[in-house]
Formats: structure tokens, sequence, C-alpha cells
């Protein structure tokens, strides 16, 4: 598919529309536009007006609005006219309609607070053209936030900390990882030289006077960590950071085949509260497509450990769309995992990642895909609303199976506060390990600044001591904005 772009900067919300109808293809943007157009296509150009053409298979359509002094309106007036050629076409109309953004419920908060209830309301279905199914989730997911949002402060920072390494790599997967068995060696001094940074940190946030909210340990898988590693990590925090204000720790222990009585007790014994068990599925057949090296036993076996260890808190993820899962496979996982009664159920759709395995194997997004991942969904929605969860945050990613979103559901008071600040952006999180990225917020504007941490072990090794020097843009941020 060729986007052709012509005297407008607009060029990026297009491409991630036009890849709501064509997940599997490519998508190449022409800016340089030569006399005759090669098809299958979208025109765009902005001259007196918006101009919108395209040819698609023998479909041709054409259209135009007039211009506002409003850039923003004049780039959702140029997404609304390819929506519409491409609902027409393709007979697939998007649930969240013209949104392509990760947060959707930010957005609605904002439209809220400038324009009301109804006028945000208003907006989403006849502007962005969201289904009234997916305005009533955004709803409820945004008054369940907000409550969250107020138990952050001016001076308020969470701390997230990295651990890139996995047992083996999920076919799904797209998250800069590195298998433990071969990255064993770089383990020990990427601990070691993880400590250090966490101490430089804390250095940092003691200086600036800032307080601490949430930790969450995520990855990769944690757990890959030994018992004495996770110490380490852990009493590195304890010793060095403030905690008195600090409402909650997380570890991401994830793949059930990498828990162990000594880890749980490893992290029981170091103040964490809130771990996640992933299972994804409870379908052994499914487990195995996707690429996952334990089976539903293991995940039983696993949460029933953390039980007897004492964790009242406790995640568990699913995904919806999984390739050879099937409606009723899906039921089958939830009602199991239901069963179980964890705090936190968190049901992701399938995101079919361009440096995935599955992507890499040709496995493709279809509309038969798409309309079972969205059964799925409703059940979830129907299923976790009688069992008493709420839904506390959403987001979405690009190439979801029926554009659809990931949910997380929580029993009152048992929601990962992490997980409500850092997709909000509502305060600074610092990044601490391979992969990390310090996302620093200024109080009185919607605006970030971020230092990325070098991306795998052996970089984020060999290049430590620049890395740290990065982090003292900190203490400038908040010179400037503070």
């Amino acid at each position: 598919m060729k986007l052709y772009i012509k005297n407008h900067t607009f060029h990026y919300e297009m491409e991630n529309l036009i890849r709501l109808f064509f997940p599997n293809e490519k998508i190449t943007v022409i800016k340089e536009v030569p006399k005759v157009l090669e098809q299958p296509y979208v025109y765009t150009e902005i001259s007196h007006k918006i101009i919108v053409k395209t040819e698609i298979n023998g479909y041709k359509n054409e259209n135009s609005l007039s211009l506002t002094e409003d850039e923003i309106e004049n780039e959702r007036r140029m997404a609304e006219i390819i929506f519409n050629f491409l609902t027409e076409y393709t007979e697939v109309k998007p649930p969240w309609g013209l949104l392509t953004g990760v947060r959707p419920v930010k957005l609605l908060r904002r439209l809220m607070e400038d324009e009301g209830l109804m006028g945000a309301i208003h907006h989403y279905r006849n502007k962005f053209f969201v289904s009234n199914e997916k305005i009533a989730l955004a709803r409820r997911t945004e008054a369940f936030e907000k409550e969250i949002l107020t138990l952050s402060k001016k001076n308020s920072f969470s701390l997230y900390i990295s651990i890139p390494f996995c047992p083996s790599r999920c076919k799904y997967c797209s998250f800069v990882m590195q298998s433990i068995e071969r990255t064993k060696h770089l383990v020990e001094p990427y601990v070691d030289l993880l400590c250090k940074e966490l101490v430089h940190t804390a250095e940092i946030a003691k200086t600036l006077k800032l307080n601490l909210e949430t930790i969450y340990m995520g990855g990769g898988t944690p757990t890959t960590l030994s018992p004495e590693q996770l110490s380490k990590v852990l009493k590195t925090i304890r010793e060095n950071f403030d905690l008195s204000t600090c409402r909650e720790i997380t570890v991401e222990a994830g793949r059930p085949d990498t828990i162990t009585k000594e880890k749980l007790i490893a992290l029981k014994e170091n103040k964490v509260e809130r771990i996640s068990i992933n299972p994804q599925t409870l379908n052994d057949d499914v487990l195995k497509v996707i690429g996952r090296k334990h089976n539903t036993q293991q995940t039983l076996n696993a949460y029933n450990l953390a039980r007897e260890i004492g964790f009242e808190s406790i995640n568990m993820d699913l995904i919806a769309g999984l390739p050879s899962d099937t409606y009723e496979s899906f039921v089958n996982t939830l009602n199991g995992v239901c069963d179980l009664n964890p705090e936190c159920i968190t049901v992701h759709t399938l995101s079919m990642k361009r440096s995935s395995t599955l992507t890499e194997e040709g496995v493709k997004l279809d509309t038969q895909q798409a309309e079972e991942s969205a059964k799925m969904l409703r059940y979830t929605e129907q299923k976790l609303t009688d069992k008493d969860y709420i839904p506390y945050y959403l987001y979405r990613q690009s190439r979801m199976a029926g554009n659809l979103e990931n949910v997380g559901w929580s029993k009152r008071g048992k929601e990962c506060l992490y997980n409500v600040y850092v997709m909000d952006e509502t305060h600074t999180i610092f990044g601490c390990g391979a992969g990390a990225v310090t996302k620093l917020k200024s109080p009185e504007f919607q605006y970030l600044e971020r230092i990325f941490n070098f991306k795998y072990p052996y970089e984020y090794i060999d290049r430590f001591e620049e890395m740290i020097q990065r982090k003292n843009q900190v203490s400038d941020f908040y010179k400037k904005y503070f």
C-alpha cells in the first residue's frame, strides 16, 4: 500500500490509520508525488482544501473537505475521509474508530475536562467514530483510574527495574530480552551494575526530595534470577530508597516455569506484596504453538505455591486471539482463572509485532480472528463484571487483532497503581536496567523528557558509566520545571 503525502506533515497518523485496515501489509510513505500514482494507494494533499483520493483493486474514490485554522482538526478531517473510504472498501469498521493512539482513556479524560462528559462522548462518537461499546468501556475505566490518579502529588515518582532475561522467547514477543541459556554469563555482572544504578538513582531522588509511590520490576522475566540475585536487587532498593511513601512493590514473576519456593520466599522477605503469574492460556496445545515452555499444571502449581507463601495480591495475564485458540478454549481458560480467584486479571489482545517470531513465520491477522477476539473480549467483560472485577486501566497497541485493546481488571482496592501511572503518564518514572526508559514529567504541563538506557545487557555492561552520566539530565530537568 502506497501513502502519498503532499503539502502536509500528517503522515504518521495517516500511516497508522491505514494500518488499522491493512495490518499485514507494508505501508510505504511517499513524499515526492509522481505524475502517475501506483496503486493500491491513498493520496493525501493540503492545498486550499483537504484532498484525499484512493484506488485499491478497482475501488476508486475521491473527496475533499474545507480547511480550518486548527491544524489538529485538519488532521482529523483528513483521517475521517480515509476512514470512510477504507471502511467502505473493506466492510470493516474498527471499534475504536479512527483512534490509533495507545491511551484512549487519557484522551477521553482530557476531552471531559475541556468539553464536559456529554461533549466528550459526542466527540468520541461523532468525530472519532468510536463504537458505543468502547465508549462505555473507556468511561468505566476512566472513573476507576481517576481515584488512583488523585494519590499522585507534584513531587511523586515511581521506579521501574528491568530484568531483560527470559527462559525462552515467546513467538508473539517483540520485547528486548535475552534467553537465559545464551546469556547466563552476563547475569551476575548485570545484577551488580543494576544495583549500582539503583544506588545512583536513589541519590538523585533523595537530593530532589521526591516521594516514591510505586515500584515495578518487569522484564523479561525477573524470576529468571536466582533467589540470591533477587534478594540482592530488592535489598539494594530497601537500603537506599525512602520507602515510607511507597504504596506497592510489584514483581512480574510471569513465567510459571521460573517460579520456585525459594524465589517466592526471597520476594516475600523483601516486602514484595504483588506478583504476576502469567499463564496466557490454560490450553496446553496453544502453549506449544506460541512457544511457551510451561504447561497448565505448572501454572496451577505456581499459583498455589504463591498462596501458601502468603501472597495476597496476584495478577494473571491472558491473551485473546492466540494462534490455534478458539472462543470455547478461551472461555475455559478465563473460567479456570476466575476459579482461582486472583486479585487481578489482565486480558491482552494478540498484537502481531513486526519483529515477533509469529510474524516472521508468516502468521497474519484476518477477519475471522478479529471477530473471534472481539467475542472473547465481550465474554471477558461480562464474566469479570459478574465476578466483581473492575476495569482499572486500558491501553492499545499497533497491529492488534480486531484493533481491540488490553484491559487490566481488578478486585476493588487491589489495582496495580504503577500500571495506571505509567499509562496516564502521571508523574516521573525512573527506569533502571537494560532497555529501561526514564520519563521525566513536568507537573504544570503535559510535557515529558526521556532518558534511554542501553537496550541490551552487553551494551548496558560495556557502556555503563556513559549511561550513568545521562542521568545528570534529571537534575537539570527538575531545576527547569520545578
